[in-house]
């Protein structure tokens, strides 16, 4: 693989041509349910995120939700739909807890919080060390997610109590994984290309998002 630090000259998205090729997306004119551009304040872009996500992904039985404390995914019951709750009704959290369910498949989408390993705050080494195996891919969609979106992404290592790891590297291997999105090395999930494309339908007329828009320096 070529050095992900450099910006290739010249490149063939596999990420853009996926987007351009989905099917059984809804049709445009379905796509908006009403204007984002004009939402200013987090709190109601968050109530549009909820609006259009379950609009959007309403064949899947689930549902976006507000948390008041941590994140959680519970898995449909009876008459219930899945619900991802995010935390404390912030933006980003949600378009986290959106890039971990785009990426689990339909077995651990019955389990709850999809069946992830976890370890709460302070974590030692090694267990950061397995945090961040299992953290690189979803913080890579995240920034996706974020970038259509026109938001600012932070990595987050999620350990302030305990060893925080090495920062650079996980930066690092974060942005390699979306040059590995864009060069065709990793495939995106097949949700989480959806939810993309709907995004860049309502946030940037239909203008997909490019690899020359991400910078390793925006992780710092």
């Amino acid at each position: 693989m070529q050095s992900l630090l450099e910006q290739p000259k010249t490149h063939s998205s596999l990420l853009v041509h996926t987007l351009t090729t989905l099917d059984s997306c809804l049709p445009v004119p379905h796509i908006k349910l009403s204007p984002w551009h004009t939402l200013t304040s987090e709190e109601s872009q968050v109530d549009w995120l909820i609006l259009h996500f379950n609009h959007w992904f309403s064949h899947h039985n689930v549902k976006l939700i507000k948390g008041e404390d941590e994140p959680e995914y519970f898995p449909a019951q009876n008459q219930t739909p899945a619900r991802i709750q995010f935390a404390h009704g912030f933006f980003n959290s949600a378009l986290h807890e959106i890039s971990h369910w785009s990426i689990a498949g339909q077995k651990r989408r019955k389990l709850p919080d999809l069946g992830y390993w976890y370890a709460p705050d302070g974590r030692t080494q090694e267990q950061q060390k397995l945090f961040e195996q299992v953290e690189i891919k979803p913080q890579a969609i995240e920034w996706l997610f974020a970038k259509a979106f026109g938001r600012k992404f932070r990595v987050s290592l999620d350990n302030l109590t305990g060893n925080p790891g090495d920062s650079k590297d996980f930066k690092d291997r974060v942005f390699e994984q979306v040059y590995a999105f864009f060069l065709g090395e990793a495939s995106l999930p097949k949700d989480a290309a959806y939810f993309i494309y709907y995004i860049c339908h309502v946030t940037r007329d239909g203008q997909f998002i490019q690899l020359n828009e991400f910078q390793r320096s925006e992780l710092d």
